[in-house]
């Protein structure tokens, strides 16, 4: 998803054409972390070898830009980019600040989804997801919400939804529900994404 075909990485990219911002920072008042490496395992994304690296304020993307890839010291070798390990919390931000209702009160016809759940990765390559949509999916009409509807599987890529992407809301503090019992430390904004691929109707509860 992020390399370039032919070598190389396509961090310096524009992923998205609104002023979004998607950073960390163990400082982040209300959403504090580590401020070192905590590393369990080594893995593709994290190394042991770097457990007590002091972390700082990371921007993973820049009003749209791709700045950084998260990076051990020895990726870092390997593909010249600097080291940027990840960081336990993640803000989206940048926005044009509306409120979640103020949102659906521009909102002609569409689909509000509260939650998405059982997120499982498709295809590395492209970064696209599978997963259900849960806790209350409804009906938005004309500004107003008119009903409920059933849940759905959906089959999306986030870095395609960034491209796709017309509006952000006002950043706040959220749950990562398929994150919960690990990464508890977020703040996202309500996003309006046109033709988000619902692949089909989720008989489940």
């Amino acid at each position: 998803m992020f390399s370039k075909p032919g070598g190389g990485t396509r961090v310096g990219e524009t992923l998205s054409e609104l002023p979004l911002s998607l950073r960390s920072d163990p400082n982040e008042p209300g959403l504090e972390s580590a401020p070192f490496v905590v590393a369990h395992t080594s893995g593709d994304d994290s190394s042991v070898f770097d457990n007590g690296l002091p972390l700082t304020a990371t921007d993973w993307m820049r009003d749209g830009r791709l700045e950084h890839l998260v990076t051990t010291r020895h990726s870092a070798g390997l593909t010249g980019l600097p080291v940027a390990p990840a960081i336990g919390n993640l803000i989206l931000d940048g926005g044009g600040g509306r409120s979640l209702e103020e949102m659906v009160a521009g909102t002609g016809r569409g689909l509000l989804l509260t939650c998405l759940w059982y997120i499982r990765e498709v295809d590395p390559a492209t970064l696209l997801l599978t997963g259900l949509t849960r806790d209350g999916v409804y009906l938005v009409e004309n500004g107003e919400v008119t009903g409920e509807v059933n849940n759905f599987r959906f089959n999306e890529s986030p870095v395609d939804l960034l491209s796709r992407a017309t509006e952000a809301g006002r950043s706040e503090k959220t749950l990562p529900r398929e994150w919960g019992d690990w990464f508890t430390r977020a703040a996202m904004p309500a996003l309006r994404v046109p033709d988000f691929n619902m692949s089909s109707v989720s008989r489940g509860v």
